[in-house]
Protein backbone atom coordinates (compact mmCIF):
# COMPACT_ATOMS: atom_id res chain seq x y z
CA UNK A 1 0.00 0.00 0.00
CA UNK A 2 2.53 2.64 0.73
CA UNK A 3 4.42 1.55 -2.55
CA UNK A 4 0.70 3.18 -4.21
CA UNK A 5 1.03 5.59 -2.14
CA UNK A 6 4.31 6.55 -3.23
CA UNK A 7 3.67 6.52 -7.02
CA UNK A 8 0.83 8.45 -6.58
CA UNK A 9 2.13 11.47 -4.45
CA UNK A 10 5.15 11.46 -7.87
CA UNK A 11 2.66 10.86 -10.83
CA UNK A 12 1.22 14.28 -11.11
CA UNK A 13 4.74 15.60 -10.33
CA UNK A 14 5.80 13.30 -13.27
CA UNK A 15 2.83 15.29 -15.49
CA UNK A 16 3.95 18.38 -14.69
CA UNK A 17 7.30 18.50 -15.56
CA UNK A 18 6.65 16.40 -18.82
CA UNK A 19 4.01 18.88 -19.59
CA UNK A 20 6.94 22.09 -18.97
CA UNK A 21 9.25 20.22 -21.08
CA UNK A 22 9.54 21.35 -24.69
CA UNK A 23 8.40 19.10 -27.71
CA UNK A 24 11.71 19.91 -30.01
CA UNK A 25 13.90 18.00 -27.38
CA UNK A 26 12.83 14.61 -28.02
CA UNK A 27 15.92 13.09 -26.40
CA UNK A 28 15.60 14.93 -23.54
CA UNK A 29 12.09 13.59 -23.00
CA UNK A 30 13.59 10.55 -23.37
CA UNK A 31 15.96 10.47 -20.77
CA UNK A 32 13.89 12.16 -18.24
CA UNK A 33 11.40 9.54 -19.00
CA UNK A 34 14.17 6.95 -18.34
CA UNK A 35 15.17 9.00 -15.16
CA UNK A 36 11.75 8.71 -13.81
CA UNK A 37 11.07 5.07 -14.28
CA UNK A 38 14.41 3.95 -12.76
CA UNK A 39 13.15 5.96 -9.52
CA UNK A 40 9.76 4.60 -9.50
CA UNK A 41 10.82 1.48 -10.36
CA UNK A 42 13.56 1.67 -7.15
CA UNK A 43 11.00 2.78 -4.81
CA UNK A 44 10.92 -0.13 -2.54
CA UNK A 45 9.39 -2.92 -3.36
CA UNK A 46 8.66 -4.88 -6.46
CA UNK A 47 5.21 -6.61 -5.92
CA UNK A 48 2.80 -6.97 -8.81
CA UNK A 49 0.90 -3.32 -8.01
CA UNK A 50 4.63 -1.29 -8.40
CA UNK A 51 4.88 -3.14 -11.82
CA UNK A 52 1.21 -2.05 -12.99
CA UNK A 53 2.50 1.13 -11.59
CA UNK A 54 5.22 1.22 -13.90
CA UNK A 55 3.80 -0.28 -16.76
CA UNK A 56 1.19 2.73 -16.50
CA UNK A 57 3.44 5.35 -16.31
CA UNK A 58 5.67 3.72 -18.97
CA UNK A 59 2.52 3.90 -21.62
CA UNK A 60 1.94 7.18 -20.67
CA UNK A 61 5.01 8.50 -21.55
CA UNK A 62 4.78 6.20 -24.78
CA UNK A 63 1.02 7.90 -25.35
CA UNK A 64 2.10 11.53 -24.81
CA UNK A 65 5.37 10.48 -26.87
CA UNK A 66 2.95 9.79 -29.52
CA UNK A 67 0.80 12.70 -29.77
CA UNK A 68 3.95 15.27 -29.28
CA UNK A 69 5.34 13.47 -32.63
CA UNK A 70 2.11 14.07 -34.10
CA UNK A 71 1.33 17.38 -33.57
CA UNK A 72 4.44 18.21 -35.01
CA UNK A 73 4.13 16.22 -38.16
CA UNK A 74 1.48 17.96 -38.48
CA UNK A 75 2.48 21.60 -37.99
CA UNK A 76 5.32 20.30 -40.20
CA UNK A 77 2.70 19.34 -42.99
CA UNK A 78 0.71 22.30 -42.72
CA UNK A 79 3.83 24.91 -42.94
CA UNK A 80 5.00 22.50 -46.17
CA UNK A 81 1.14 22.64 -47.65
CA UNK A 82 2.00 26.69 -46.60
CA UNK A 83 4.80 26.43 -48.76
CA UNK A 84 3.68 25.08 -51.27
CA UNK A 85 0.29 27.41 -51.63
CA UNK A 86 2.76 30.23 -51.86
CA UNK A 87 5.02 28.39 -54.21
CA UNK A 88 1.98 28.36 -56.54
CA UNK A 89 0.73 31.61 -56.36
CA UNK A 90 4.21 32.96 -57.08
CA UNK A 91 4.58 30.51 -60.45
CA UNK A 92 0.84 31.57 -61.56
CA UNK A 93 1.30 35.18 -60.55
CA UNK A 94 4.48 34.70 -63.08
CA UNK A 95 3.15 33.17 -65.82
CA UNK A 96 0.33 35.99 -65.34
CA UNK A 97 2.95 38.80 -66.07
CA UNK A 98 5.05 36.25 -68.50
CA UNK A 99 1.61 36.67 -70.56
CA UNK A 100 0.76 40.05 -70.05
CA UNK A 101 4.45 41.31 -71.28
CA UNK A 102 3.92 38.90 -74.09
CA UNK A 103 0.77 40.76 -75.24
CA UNK A 104 2.68 44.32 -74.72
CA UNK A 105 5.32 43.87 -76.71
CA UNK A 106 3.06 42.54 -79.34
CA UNK A 107 1.21 45.23 -78.86
CA UNK A 108 4.37 47.67 -79.54
CA UNK A 109 5.14 45.87 -82.68
CA UNK A 110 1.89 46.65 -84.08
CA UNK A 111 1.73 50.45 -83.44
CA UNK A 112 5.78 50.68 -84.06
CA UNK A 113 4.66 49.53 -87.93
CA UNK A 114 1.60 51.73 -87.56
CA UNK A 115 3.77 54.51 -86.88
CA UNK A 116 5.83 53.69 -89.73
CA UNK A 117 3.38 53.45 -92.23
CA UNK A 118 2.06 56.24 -91.32
CA UNK A 119 5.26 58.31 -91.97
CA UNK A 120 5.75 56.98 -95.06
CA UNK A 121 2.31 57.26 -96.76
CA UNK A 122 1.47 60.98 -95.95
CA UNK A 123 0.12 62.47 -99.22
CA UNK A 124 2.09 65.73 -99.64
CA UNK A 125 5.42 64.47 -98.20
CA UNK A 126 7.08 63.58 -101.80
CA UNK A 127 10.07 65.67 -100.56
CA UNK A 128 10.63 63.01 -97.44
CA UNK A 129 10.18 59.81 -99.52
CA UNK A 130 13.12 61.49 -101.83
CA UNK A 131 15.25 62.25 -98.71
CA UNK A 132 14.39 58.58 -97.41
CA UNK A 133 15.64 57.18 -100.77
CA UNK A 134 18.22 58.68 -100.97
CA UNK A 135 19.23 57.98 -97.09
CA UNK A 136 18.44 54.74 -97.64
CA UNK A 137 21.24 54.74 -100.67
CA UNK A 138 23.84 56.65 -98.91
CA UNK A 139 23.49 54.25 -96.05
CA UNK A 140 23.88 51.07 -98.69
CA UNK A 141 27.05 52.84 -99.90
CA UNK A 142 28.62 53.70 -96.55
CA UNK A 143 28.26 50.01 -96.18
CA UNK A 144 29.65 48.82 -99.16
CA UNK A 145 33.01 51.07 -98.38
CA UNK A 146 33.24 49.37 -94.73
CA UNK A 147 32.82 46.30 -96.56
CA UNK A 148 35.54 46.85 -98.95
CA UNK A 149 37.91 48.72 -95.97
CA UNK A 150 37.54 45.14 -93.87
CA UNK A 151 38.39 43.09 -97.25
CA UNK A 152 41.62 45.78 -97.81
CA UNK A 153 42.55 45.05 -94.67
CA UNK A 154 41.92 41.08 -94.79
CA UNK A 155 44.20 41.26 -98.24
CA UNK A 156 47.06 43.22 -96.19
CA UNK A 157 46.90 40.82 -93.62
CA UNK A 158 47.11 38.37 -95.54
CA UNK A 159 50.11 39.49 -97.55
CA UNK A 160 52.28 40.15 -94.73
CA UNK A 161 51.98 36.34 -93.44
CA UNK A 162 52.60 35.32 -97.00
CA UNK A 163 55.95 36.92 -96.67
CA UNK A 164 56.27 35.60 -93.48
CA UNK A 165 55.88 32.28 -94.52
CA UNK A 166 58.11 32.71 -97.48
CA UNK A 167 60.80 34.31 -95.04
CA UNK A 168 60.97 30.84 -93.11
CA UNK A 169 60.57 28.59 -96.11
CA UNK A 170 63.84 30.55 -97.43
CA UNK A 171 65.57 29.90 -94.03
CA UNK A 172 64.67 26.05 -94.06
CA UNK A 173 65.70 25.24 -96.77
CA UNK A 174 69.34 26.85 -96.15
CA UNK A 175 69.50 24.90 -92.96
CA UNK A 176 68.85 21.47 -95.14
CA UNK A 177 71.39 22.53 -97.33
CA UNK A 178 73.71 23.14 -94.67
CA UNK A 179 73.07 19.74 -93.24
CA UNK A 180 72.94 17.75 -96.19
CA UNK A 181 76.55 18.88 -97.09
Amino acid sequence: MSSLLSHNKDQPRIRKTLSDSSPASSTATKSLRHERLSRLSSSGSSDASNDKATNHAESYFLQRENRLSARKKAEEETANNDYKKMYEKALATNQRLKSRLETSKQELVVIQDQLQRAQKGRPGDCGSNMLETEKKESWSLKKRITDMEEQLKVKAELKTENQRLKDENGALIRVITKLSK
